[in-house]
């Protein structure tokens, strides 16, 4: 299964990466890593993360990793990665059902 990053997962993951160095660039390497390493984990489990509350649909999960989360689509021959955010911003279903 593939997996495709949104234009919107990628922003967010680079902005939250920015943010994470200007206190301590290691830190935001590692947390980049971390990232991309529990996304890959999608290929082989998609249905690891728990089912988007907001939308109630089994389509949408996602993964929390520290105080975000990975907010994921799963369809037929790919997962689409569609956005990060961290875990008390509201999650506006506009941005991520298209």
């Amino acid at each position: 299964m593939n997996i495709v990053w949104s234009p919107l997962a990628v922003d967010r993951a680079s902005e939250i990466a920015n943010y994470i160095a200007q206190d301590k660039p290691s830190a935001a390497e590692k947390w980049i890593k971390t990232i991309f390493s529990k996304v890959e984990q999608l290929k082989i489990s998609p249905e690891i993360g728990r089912i988007v509350p907001e939308i109630r649909n089994s389509q949408f999960r996602d993964l929390i990793y520290g105080n975000y989360r990975i907010i994921y689509r799963i369809e037929a021959k790919r997962i689409s990665i569609l956005t990060i955010r961290h875990g008390n911003q509201v999650l506006p279903i506009k941005e991520i059902i298209t």
